[in-house]
């Protein structure tokens, strides 16, 4: 496969030749450029990245080649180790650092890792600022330092409680009736470091906790992507657990799915619905969600009388979207929850609490709380790229062949239809093509999908 540079971070598998994979050569040189930007930005004093990795087997081993690279640039360290991904953002914020990198992969299988890289403020780094480090790698000019100029490594023992005590202090979030509520929770933390922190998260909330694939030794119990077809086992756990909800997490925990007591899932794309929908009940505000998410969100922030925007996928385009338009919560709807209150970061933990405190103000089941929202259907599918396949000519041809239709080519090729749409495009994390469609109807997926595939044959 080809090693995979973008805004979401630079990934691949971690065996295999370099520059075709996430080998440790690959690591020492992004990481390296990484190391040479912070230093150009910051030439006057003294440099601190935060870094830390999730649950992967071979998160330890390359987290130790980041930390020797950055020092022998000078770049002092801050090791936060099993981590997650909004730990490290908010980590970055909270100890004032000039960067951090995660080492994660997110919903890729275990035998993937990546490099997620964040700036001052603990957010992805801009597009301009990512074909800097990816130039910086091209031209493979580096600087190390004198031994006596090393870097020095500090190790931090407290994030996850600094992370924990940031979501409880959130004005919206409702910590006394959620302990008074009880809630008896599943969690399955896909054997990552979201096995560890949610639990405690959980656990100073009054809750019950049930624990599964909660050991953070990266052998994933099962598909690490928190969709439906992955989930049977915390499904079945909450029924025969008569649980109040379940929570599915990916690896690094910006992604949060739940399960209704019934064993039904809550659904991804209603994870951000549900948090919108109570922030909005108490704050008004415009919203924003990536093109590919659910129609639900407008509809819910037209319920409000609040403005809807989308954005390109990916997490930092909804972040600038949201700055531009000053929304007060977005995300993306594969799970993920963007609460500006926090941080700019997509957080399982901040949509844990905001679903929570919705559900225990509203007193009801999370079945009955899925009920409230619209009912739309989605297919997510894909095709598998390889080295010859012209996207830009599928672009020309969805353009003629849907001509009648409004077309938004901001990400790949979005086509909108009545209540219906169509979303096509070249995935950050992936060497697929993502084939999303929602409608009101399977049948009406079905007929969309139907039609596309016969487009390109």
């Amino acid at each position: 496969m080809t090693l995979i540079s973008s805004i979401s971070g630079i990934r691949g598998t971690v065996n295999g030749p370099n520059t075709k994979n996430l080998t440790p050569i690959d690591v020492v040189q992004y990481t390296s450029a990484y190391g040479t930007w912070i230093n150009k930005k910051n030439q006057n004093k003294g440099k601190t990245i935060v870094v830390g990795r999730d649950g992967r087997i071979s998160g330890s081993v390359l987290l130790e080649l980041v930390k020797s690279t950055l020092i022998s640039m000078g770049i002092n360290i801050i090791d936060i180790g099993l981590s997650t991904t909004p730990t490290t953002q908010i980590i970055v914020q909270k100890k004032k650092a000039e960067g951090g990198i995660i080492l994660t992969a997110s919903h890729n299988p275990k035998n993937w890792n990546a490099l997620k890289l964040f700036n001052s403020k603990g957010e992805f780094l801009i597009g301009e600022e990512a074909e800097e480090i990816f130039r910086i790698v091209d031209e493979g000019k580096y600087e190390f330092m004198k031994e006596d100029d090393y870097g020095k490594i500090h190790e931090s023992v407290d994030s996850f409680q600094i992370h924990i005590d940031e979501v409880k202090n959130l004005k919206l979030v409702n910590c006394e009736k959620i302990i008074n509520k009880k809630f008896k929770v599943v969690v399955d933390g896909i054997n990552s470091s979201g096995g560890v922190i949610v639990p405690e998260l959980l656990k100073q909330l009054g809750c019950s906790v049930v624990e599964i694939n909660c050991q953070p030794d990266g052998n994933f119990a099962h598909n690490p992507e928190p969709l439906d077809k992955n989930l049977s086992q915390l499904k079945k756990t909450v029924k025969e657990e008569k649980a109040d909800l379940g929570i599915a997490l990916d690896p690094d925990v910006d992604r949060l799915v739940f399960v209704c007591e019934n064993g039904f899932l809550f659904g991804e794309e209603n994870t951000i619905v549900a948090c919108s929908d109570y922030v909005l009940s108490k704050t008004k505000g415009s919203t924003v969600s990536n093109m590919s998410s659910s129609m639900s969100l407008e509809l819910i922030s037209k319920k409000y009388g609040c403005d809807y925007y989308s954005s390109k996928v990916g997490e930092i385009n909804v972040v600038e979207k949201m700055k531009e338009v000053n929304a007060i919560i977005g995300g993306e709807g594969n799970g993920g929850v963007i609460y500006p209150e926090s941080h700019y970061g997509r957080d399982a933990l901040v949509g844990i609490v905001l679903f929570l405190s919705n559900l225990s103000e509203l007193n009801i089941k999370t079945s009955e709380l899925l009920d409230i929202y619209p009912k739309f259907y989605m297919i997510k599918d894909k095709i598998n790229l390889n080295e010859n396949f012209d996207f830009d000519q599928l672009k020309n041809k969805m353009k003629e062949f849907y001509k009648e239709q409004d077309i938004d080519l901001r990400d790949g090729v979005k086509i909108k239809f009545d209540e219906s749409w169509l979303h096509i495009r070249k995935s950050n994390t992936e060497p697929i093509i993502r084939i999303y469609t929602e409608a009101k109807s399977q049948l009406k997926c079905n007929e969309i999908i139907e039609d596309f595939k016969n487009l390109i044959g």
